[in-house]
């Protein structure tokens, strides 16, 4: 995937140096969180997360707020370590994209309009780095089950990504 990246950056210079500047900045807006994408979860963490887990969200493509660019799938593994601190696993993936947040939320919510209306009572878990299997902690003494479903969203351009209705595992 990566060798993909620079030939799409390089690709976008060219239309951007040939008169395709706004071909070459969308493909700038596109590639550039998956070029400095961090690693996601191992297999090992998402395994132990599969099993461990005493919550989970799923992820589906066809949410009324998703669309090609905007999505996620998979399961979101919610676990708790012998130190009490909670990890978010995700065995799955997101559409890249930059300036990714993951909220806890009080209820279900499917597009950006209701993710608005319900924002000032959600928590901002963390940053999501990773667009396959990432792996995130909650902020101390965050108390996830106080929540009823989670959402991904793009703080800088306020898109909705994807959410899930946290369930017992």
């Amino acid at each position: 995937m990566r060798k993909a990246t620079i030939i799409a950056f390089l690709l976008g210079g060219i239309l951007g140096v040939g008169g395709g500047g706004a071909a070459g900045f969308a493909f700038g807006i596109y590639y550039l969180p998956i070029w400095v994408e961090e690693e996601g979860a191992s297999e090992t963490q998402v395994s132990v997360a599969t099993k461990a887990a005493a919550y989970k969200a799923n992820f589906k493509r066809d949410l009324k707020g998703s669309d090609g660019f905007h999505w996620g799938e998979g399961t979101l593994y919610l676990t708790q370590e012998s130190d009490g601190q909670y990890y978010f696993t995700l065995d799955g993936q997101v559409a890249p994209g930059p300036d990714y947040k993951l909220y806890l939320v009080p209820k279900m919510v499917e597009t950006e309009a209701e993710f608005f209306k319900i924002k000032a009572a959600s928590l901002r878990v963390a940053d999501i780095k990773s667009f396959t299997n990432f792996r995130v902690g909650l902020p101390q003494g965050a108390n996830p089950m106080a929540f009823g479903a989670v959402v991904i969203w793009c703080e800088k351009f306020r898109q909705f990504i994807t959410a899930g209705k946290l369930e017992r595992n």
